[in-house]
C-alpha cells in the first residue's frame, strides 16, 4: 500500500482507494484457475489515478497496491467463505455473512461476473499470510491518516474511492440492469451525515452526472466501520461507473479518461469545501 501526502493537507478529508491495485503477485497469478485477464474483472482499475490530484490540491489519498482479487480490504479481516479451505476455519472467522455467500469474503471465491478463482482448496495459512501482510497494513496506515486528521482538525471526512460495472452482476440485486453514473454509500445516512452525502450529490449532479444513493451499493467494511458521525467520523463510498472512463471488456482507458479524471479533480475541491463546512451541515438533510 502506498500513502500519498500532500505538502500541506488543508482540509479533514482522506481518500482512499482500496480496490484498484495492480500488483498481481506471480505465484498467486500462476495458481489461480483463471487466466490473468479474467482476474482482472473485479479490479476498480485506475481509480487511484482518476483521484490522483488528491495530494496537488491538499489531501492525503490511501490507496492498495495489491488486488483486491488477491484480497478484499473492504471486509472484515476474517470474512471467510470455509468450503474454500482444506482446514477447519477457527471459531473468530465470520463464515456466515451475506458477501461470503455471494462469493466475495476477504478472500473472494469468484470475480465479478461470477466465474471461479481457484481450481484448489486453500489452506488458512494463506489466508492468514494476505491477511497479515497486506490487509492489516494497508488499514493501519488508513486508520493512521485517519487519526492523524481527526487530531489535526477535529474531525474527518472519509471518502472510500471505487468503481462499479456499468451492468449489474449475476450475483446481484440488479443483475443485467445499466447502472447509473455515481451512487454515493452512506449505509443508509449511519455512515455519514445525510448532508454531507446530500453536498457531494449536489456536486456531482451540477456537473451532469446521474446519481443515486445506497443502490446498489450502500458502503463496504470501510464506511461501516470508519463512519461514527458522533464521533465526527464521518465516511462515504464513491462508485464511479467503469464504462465512463474505461473499456470495460479490456480494461483499457477509454478516450473519456482524462475529462473524468479533470471532473473528479472538481470534486475532490467539493470534498474540501464539504470537509471545511461539516460542522455546520451535519445535522442538514
Amino acid at each position: 500500500m502506498e500513502i500519498l501526502v500532500p505538502a500541506r493537507q488543508i482540509a479533514p478529508a482522506v481518500l482512499a482507494s482500496p480496490h484498484s491495485g495492480s500488483n498481481y503477485p506471480p505465484d498467486f497469478v500462476a495458481g489461480a484457475q483463471l487466466k490473468f485477464p479474467a482476474l482482472r474483472r473485479s479490479e476498480d482499475c485506475y481509480v487511484d489515478e482518476l483521484f490522483g490530484a488528491a495530494p496537488r490540491k491538499g489531501l492525503p489519498l490511501v490507496r492498495a497496491l495489491f488486488p483486491r482479487v488477491f484480497i478484499d480490504p473492504n471486509r472484515e479481516p476474517f470474512e471467510l467463505d470455509p468450503d474454500m479451505f482444506d482446514d477447519v476455519l477457527p471459531s473468530h472467522v465470520n463464515t456466515g455473512s451475506v458477501r461470503v455467500a455471494a462469493g466475495f469474503g476477504t478472500i473472494a471465491r469468484i470475480v465479478a461476473n461470477g466465474e471461479p478463482i481457484y481450481g484448489r482448496r486453500l489452506t488458512f495459512a494463506e489466508a492468514r499470510h494476505r491477511i497479515e501482510n497486506y490487509y492489516r497494513p494497508y488499514h493501519d496506515a488508513l486508520r493512521q491518516t485517519i487519526t492523524e486528521t481527526k487530531v489535526r482538525f477535529g474531525h474527518c471526512l472519509l471518502i472510500d474511492c471505487h468503481s462499479m460495472p456499468s451492468i449489474g452482476g449475476p450475483t446481484e440485486s440488479d443483475a443485467g440492469n445499466s447502472r447509473v453514473d455515481i451512487v454515493l454509500g452512506d449505509c443508509h445516512g449511519t455512515s455519514c451525515a445525510p448532508g454531507v452525502t446530500a453536498r457531494l450529490e449536489a456536486a456531482f449532479r451540477d456537473m451532469g452526472y446521474r446519481v443515486a444513493r445506497n443502490a446498489p451499493y450502500s458502503g463496504g467494511f470501510t464506511t461501516q466501520h470508519y463512519g461514527k458521525t458522533e464521533a465526527g467520523l464521518h465516511a462515504l463510498q464513491i462508485e464511479i461507473n467503469r464504462a465512463l472512463y474505461a473499456i470495460e471488456a479490456t480494461m483499457e482507458r477509454a478516450p473519456g479518461f482524462a475529462g473524468i479524471a479533470r471532473d473528479m479533480e472538481r470534486i475532490i475541491a467539493a470534498i474540501i469545501d464539504i470537509a471545511r463546512d461539516i460542522r455546520t451541515i451535519r445535522t442538514d438533510r
